[in-house]
């Protein structure tokens, strides 16, 4: 992993941003359309192949339901677009585009939207932590905690936890309900409880085409293997060795844009399924560029290709990565906490 402001101090000078990436920010209408059609085609044909294999008792076809998850987390970077203002030129087009995905991603799109507002408003800010985000605690605050806190968080931050039942939790049960806007207004309200009202019709179509017992057999799979990567995503995303956190007063976003999330340099195809959402400290520092276009700009400043940077292979070792060191300025595992104690 390395780190770019050292290397090119010039070139990380954050006032420059905005206009270097200005040019980046209009969507292509066509290719928006594109983009959902070979999207959402894939996925509704993969899902009826899937179901009419088991209905014909041929279970081989569940191998399906990988891709089928693939496509489902493509769908969500589209509705994430969407809650930019990214895929289309207006806003309206953008919101029930994103509201109609969201019956299928069982995420409500405009709760979602404000949350996810606030993350990136306050990524990498250790006073503003709490919406949007993974529960990190730093060194000092963990060993001020109680026995039965400490073991909560340890529980929370175990990998069966956070990428087995914490997905399926948070899009099946969490997103029911408009989860910390609980007394923001009507709109969480509106959102989550019209979002539930819309996956009723999908659902109930599919149970009338294919039977409740298959339409389990092919939805369960998809759903949580597609809860289990977006999470997973989202969490390799922030939370990485030489990630960036820091109090409010020295917090400044477009530094902790660049170096508080992550270049998740995957494999060509893997990059394609996942909307170049690894391309995910352009996308904070411009976060109005539309996925599509997120590589132009590594074309164009390839300095940005080695900013935070890690592979495949290297996000495998971030699992143990659970507490924030404020002395040496990066996240560290229990082991590293204890043995510094």
């Amino acid at each position: 992993m390395t780190q770019f402001a050292a290397a090119s101090p010039k070139f990380d000078s954050t006032k420059a941003w905005p206009q270097l990436l200005a040019k980046y920010r209009q969507p292509r209408p066509w290719r928006s359309i594109l983009e959902i059609a070979v999207t959402t085609l894939p996925f509704a044909a993969l899902w009826a192949i899937t179901a009419l294999s088991v209905l014909q008792g041929h279970w081989w076809g569940l191998l399906l339901t990988v891709p089928a998850a693939g496509f489902l987390v493509r769908l969500f970077i589209l509705q994430h677009d969407c809650g930019h203002g990214t895929l289309f030129a207006q806003r309206r087009l953008n919101d029930w585009i994103g509201r109609l995905i969201g019956i299928f991603t069982l995420t409500p799109y405009d709760y979602w939207r404000r949350t996810h507002a606030v993350h990136h408003a306050s990524a990498g800010n250790l006073d503003r932590r709490g919406i949007g985000d993974v529960e990190t605690l730093t060194v000092e605050e963990y060993r001020a905690l109680s026995r039965w806190r400490k073991l909560r968080y340890r529980l929370y931050r175990n990998p069966l936890i956070l990428f087995g039942f914490g997905p399926a939790w948070l899009f099946v049960c969490q997103y029911r309900l408009p989860f910390g806007l609980m007394r923001a207004g009507a709109q969480p309200w509106v959102s989550t409880l019209a979002t539930n009202l819309g996956i009723v019709v999908p659902i109930a179509i599919m149970i009338w085409l294919v039977g409740l017992s298959t339409f389990l057999i092919v939805q369960i799979p998809i759903t949580l293997m597609a809860a289990t990567i977006g999470v997973w995503l989202f969490y390799v995303q922030h939370q990485f060795e030489d990630t960036h956190w820091s109090n409010n007063g020295e917090w400044n976003f477009q530094h902790a844009a660049l170096h508080g999330s992550s270049h998740y340099d995957l494999p060509g195809p893997l990059r394609w399924l996942t909307g170049n959402i690894g391309i995910h400290h352009v996308h904070h520092l411009a976060a109005k560029i539309p996925f599509y276009r997120l590589p132009e700009v590594l074309e164009d400043f390839p300095e940005l290709k080695d900013v935070s940077r890690i592979t495949l292979l290297e996000s495998l070792k971030c699992v143990k990565l659970v507490l924030w060191d404020e002395n040496t300025m990066r996240l560290i595992s229990f082991r590293e906490e204890r043995a510094a104690r």
